[in-house]
């Protein structure tokens, strides 16, 4: 399946016509605890990450927040 992952095209190995946020995060290996993620522009809450579906063409974007000193 080939998505636009964070402005770029990605290919994402998978039989399924959509899998959900919480899967893709799983299989990009997306680990850190504080993340933005936006799927077409809409952006997507944590407690959604499993009801979301990411499809074939879908802008993903996934924003990495960082604390510290």
């Amino acid at each position: 399946m080939e998505i636009i992952l964070n402005n770029n095209p990605d290919f994402v190995e998978t039989t399924e016509k959509s899998i959900t946020v919480e899967e893709l995060l799983k299989i990009k290996k997306f680990s850190y605890k504080l993340l933005i993620v936006k799927v077409n522009d809409t952006l997507v809450t944590k407690e959604n990450y499993p009801k979301i579906s990411v499809c074939a063409g879908d802008n993903v974007q996934v924003i990495h927040l960082m604390t510290g000193g």
